[in-house]
């Protein structure tokens, strides 16, 4: 497979979506374009009303932050909290808080849905293959889930079925870290997938319990593919496991061997710690000039 920097790639999946013309697969690649006070009168001092203005102050804080997020919160947008994206987009009246760091990023509409695209044009669902459709898909996710590991280990990696503007395609990423979240993020900013751009932000979703349709799970969603909880579509079992073995065992293997290996410096450390003969100052000067160098490489 060819670097994630330079041509577009294609991964490990079947190679059937450059024939066929439906949605899912495409390949990634570079672009020039990114993407308390004084109290006077009655018969109380400062001491008992500076208590009670503790009191009350303190059972605000613990109001706000048990609403915050759900639909009794008038300032913030429990939508966007829990699902990290809203049907208004920016003409929500209330605050979209997005994340400085996180442990999930978003890419809004990666995944080309094929039902959304017939609609789009106006066609005849009943001419799509919906054998054909979920084997694309897996085309597609093997695809993005190999990518997506060379930053970290992946916790979850879910893909919208939506057909609201909002959830269409939209592919949520979480991370065993932030950092490695974080690294990703970067990583995909200004690149390309199928000819077009993506579009990668940090979300506030941590936790999808409350963001997946319940009903959807359970086959018995009435609102379609417009509802505004996240309707996940899943690859089969087998695969998924298949692909976290082959991936995320990477990670598991370097991990310890990181542990390994600090165990081994911190063992080497305390037998020279041992010695009686201190390093010389030019030898402390080389590893100090050695260690300045590494850092001002910078991050391709």
């Amino acid at each position: 497979m060819a670097s994630r920097y330079g041509d577009e790639f294609r991964g490990r999946g079947r190679d059937r979506s450059r024939d066929r013309g439906y949605g899912g697969g495409g390949g990634f690649g570079e672009g020039d374009r990114g993407y308390g006070g004084r109290s006077s009168g009655g018969g109380y001092g400062r001491e008992r009303m500076g208590g009670r203005r503790s009191e009350q102050s303190g059972g605000g804080a613990e109001h706000l932050a048990r609403i915050h997020g759900t639909e009794e919160d008038r300032v913030n947008c429990p939508f966007y909290f829990k699902i990290g994206a809203c049907r208004h987009g920016d003409r929500c009246s209330r605050l979209h808080n997005k994340p400085v760091f996180s442990q999930t990023i978003l890419v809004s509409h990666m995944y080309q849905n094929p039902i959304a695209q017939v609609i789009a044009q106006n066609g005849d669902l009943a001419s799509l293959d919906q054998r054909q459709v979920d084997e694309e898909f897996e085309d597609f996710y093997e695809e993005i889930f190999e990518e997506l590991c060379k930053f970290g280990k992946l916790e979850e990696l879910n893909i919208c079925d939506n057909l609201g503007d909002h959830l269409v395609g939209n592919v949520y990423a979480k991370y065993d870290d932030e950092e490695h979240a974080a690294a990703a993020q970067k990583s995909l900013y200004g690149r390309f997938y199928a000819g077009r751009p993506l579009v990668c932000e940090f979300s506030p979703v941590t936790d999808f319990r409350e963001a997946r349709c319940r009903q959807f799970d359970e086959g018995t969603c009435n609102r379609g593919g417009y509802c505004n909880f996240m309707h996940i579509k899943t690859v089969p079992r087998s695969m998924q496991r298949e692909l976290e073995r082959t991936f995320n065992r990477d990670h598991r293997v370097k991990n310890r061997s990181r542990r390994e290996a600090g165990v081994e410096r911190g063992e080497s450390s305390r037998r020279k710690g041992s010695r009686s003969r201190s390093p010389s100052p030019a030898k402390k000067n080389r590893r100090s000039r050695s260690h300045s160098r590494s850092l001002s490489i910078p991050h391709s």
